[in-house]
């Protein structure tokens, strides 16, 4: 196996990384343009996503705070403009009806950021990376992986399953979700429940939570617990990544059985 080493990157290696590579964030995650003059500043990114969502970025080399607010000044100015915006980028195929997404990249979120964005009622996903050099090669390999952001406590707006599973665009995967949320209720018939939330669905078994499946657009997310008991996201995309966590989900709920 080739060695390789940890690098630190440069705002601007990082944003020409993503440019070239958006595919390594989320599948079907097209780049538009960037560093375009908004109010308050220079938009890092603007991509637009599979479901044909206009996806504003900001990218960040260290832990920031700030970024949310910064993206959440250009969110702003690109919603209420979002019309222009699809015209403008109409090659892309932007659908203005859909809501304009934000996206924050960074080798890591404090906590105090992550709480925040739960309480953010728009689309928002948070991505970490590092970035490897092999030896004997100047390449630079980032590799990016999303970070769940939990929901909000329970408010009387009521979510559905249905809502969670046609925000998945691939029918495939829409059918594979659908699939799991069945086999995983016959593992304890009658004793498991499933629970839409604002942004995820929460599973239960004898109402303590074992775990949590977050959907996107082509793939998505379970939060459970791991070999060692200790709370873990899970990025779904393949038949592989599925066989190694569903073991671990139903540990979870053997541990959680009254």
């Amino acid at each position: 196996m080739s060695k390789y080493k940890k690098v630190d990157i440069s705002e601007q290696q990082l944003e020409d990384l993503i440019r070239q590579g958006s595919d390594l964030i989320e599948e079907g995650l097209v780049f538009v343009d960037h560093q375009k003059q908004a109010a308050g500043g220079r938009l890092d990114v603007l991509f637009v996503d599979s479901g044909r969502s206009l996806v504003v970025a900001e990218l960040k080399v260290i832990e920031d705070d700030g970024m949310l607010f910064q993206c959440l000044d250009y969110y702003d100015h690109l919603a209420a403009r979002i019309e222009t915006y699809a015209r403008l980028y109409g090659s892309h195929n932007v659908d203005p009806t859909q809501p304009v997404r934000l996206l924050l990249v960074a080798p890591s979120f404090s906590q105090t950021l992550i709480n925040r964005c739960k309480w953010i009622d728009a689309p928002i996903s948070l991505f970490t990376y590092s970035c490897i050099k092999f030896e004997k090669s100047d390449d630079i390999i980032p590799i990016f992986s999303e970070q769940a952001i939990p929901s909000p406590p329970d408010t009387v707006v009521i979510h559905k399953l249905d809502d969670h599973l046609t925000y998945i665009t691939d029918a495939e995967v829409r059918a594979k979700v659908s699939k799991l949320l069945d086999q995983i209720k016959q593992l304890k018939p009658g004793r498991i429940s499933m629970d839409a939330l604002k942004y995820a669905i929460s599973m239960k078994v004898d109402g303590r939570v074992f775990a949590y499946l977050h959907p996107r657009r082509k793939h998505y997310l379970i939060s459970t617990y791991n070999a060692d008991d200790k709370w873990t996201d899970y990025t779904i995309q393949s038949e592989d990544d599925l066989g190694s966590v569903l073991p671990l989900v139903t540990i979870s709920i053997e541990r959680r059985s009254k």
